[in-house]
């Protein structure tokens, strides 16, 4: 073998320092700090149950006709009962049933709660800006590592993120197109990225009889491995005994090349009231967000969740994301960039992405009050491609939603189901 060009080198260099500070704790920038705020209280009003979805709606690579910054300037700050109305939110349970939950906002500070953006308005086209900056994180050293183990694959083929052990962040068009679920969200499953799996029956001699606990553990296995051959392997079920043998060859040919995932099932997932049609069409855009909760506890570190009143004041305006977009099957892409502009709800920004990405976490390091530690923390999710009203016309850009004090505590109480816990950021 001859030897290494130098120009291979310097990428591979160069690639090697990105990846080390989007890992590291940054020196010598700034002494901004998480702002310590109280947030308002949400707290469960009323429950009904509502019919089972029909599962007929198509998945999404681009929204269209969505009310943006622009469009949204006009409009007056929603009032308390308007508030009340679009956090309300739907329940989908693994069974094909829903409730509705109405909700009561209390202790909600206009003036600080309701965020302000900037007002600029300098803007670029979506998707690749020239020269591609996003990086592929490949290596398991470092897409098995925090804050890249965060992201996991949602089989309907978007992204999310980890924000507790049992709960994915992810965008709402991810699982409902604002009428209906989408078809395949009856069996939603999330992938986490994880170690190649060991051989079958490895370490299993001398255990005795398996306990009520133990029997349990192994069904949910035994589904996973079945979730992993039907999705990971295969994407979709074959009739039985076709195409077998060609599963087993794209194992055998993929397990050194790409990522493995462990994949789970959803139990339930929660979307605001204030992504569905027919409820305020003017700031659906707001709401393209959702929580999934996991049948089995990750052991994957998580990622805490955020409010920042403005990202474009920050040292760069830098934001930070990672996902599974579609032109790199199977592998985690990192990405981070400046901001463009910002509103109460919506993030412009510059980020390179393609379809498949949406739905993951964006974040941004600041440092933890009275202390030299620096800590990442969600403050948005990437809704992805979006064409925009701006003036009357369609234009389309990249679009993040934020996370603002009324849905950190929304989001909160999904998470930890007691409002009590979910008094400040």
């Amino acid at each position: 073998m001859g030897p290494v060009p130098l120009t291979l080198l310097l990428c591979v260099s160069a690639l090697s320092v990105l990846v080390s500070a989007a890992l590291d704790d940054p020196t010598g920038e700034d002494d901004y700090t998480w702002p310590q705020r109280k947030v308002p209280l949400v707290q469960e009003k009323q429950t009904v149950h509502l019919g089972s979805s029909e599962f007929l709606a198509k998945p999404q690579t681009e929204l269209h006709g969505i009310c943006g910054i622009e469009c949204q300037q006009g409009f007056p700050e929603p009032s308390l009962d308007d508030l009340e109305q679009l956090l309300s939110y739907e329940t989908m349970y693994e069974n094909g049933t829903r409730t509705l939950t109405t909700v009561t906002i209390q202790e909600l500070n206009v003036s600080n709660d309701l965020m302000g953006g900037s007002g600029s308005h300098s803007r670029r086209r979506r998707e690749v800006y020239g020269t591609d900056t996003r990086f592929t994180i490949a290596d398991k050293q470092y897409s098995l590592k925090y804050p890249f183990s965060t992201s996991v694959k949602i089989s309907t083929g978007c992204s999310g993120v980890l924000v507790s052990p049992k709960h994915v962040l992810t965008a709402a068009h991810c699982i409902h197109n604002g009428t209906d679920y989408l078809d395949g969200v009856q069996k939603l499953s999330v992938g986490v990225l994880k170690e190649r799996s060991r051989r079958k029956g490895k370490g299993r001699k001398g255990k005795g009889r398996k306990g009520k606990g133990q029997r349990k553990h192994k069904e949910e296995e035994e589904e996973e491995e079945e979730i992993n051959e039907n999705i990971e392997i295969g994407e979709k079920q074959e009739p039985k005994g076709k195409g077998k043998g060609r599963r087993n060859r794209s194992r055998r040919s993929t397990t050194s090349e790409q990522p493995s995932f462990r994949w789970t099932r959803v139990k339930q997932m929660q979307v605001p009231k204030g992504w569905f049609k027919g409820i305020s069409e003017n700031v659906v855009a707001d709401y393209d967000y959702a929580i999934l909760e996991l049948k089995r506890a990750q052991k994957t570190k998580y990622m805490d969740l955020g409010v920042i009143p403005s990202v474009k004041k920050l040292p760069a305006g830098r934001i930070h994301f990672s996902g599974f977009d579609d032109d790199r099957p199977g592998n985690l892409v990192y990405r981070f960039c400046s901001v463009s502009d910002e509103s109460n709800d919506l993030l412009y920004q510059y980020c390179d992405a393609k379809p498949g990405s949406s739905g993951s976490g964006v974040y941004i390091r600041l440092k933890e009050p009275g202390k030299k530690k620096w800590k990442r923390k969600i403050i948005g999710v990437f809704s992805g491609h979006q064409w925009v009203d701006v003036n009357g016309m369609q234009q389309d850009y990249n679009v993040a939603v934020r996370i603002t004090p009324p849905k950190y505590a929304q989001i909160c109480l999904w998470v930890h189901g007691d409002s009590s816990q979910c008094r400040g950021t």
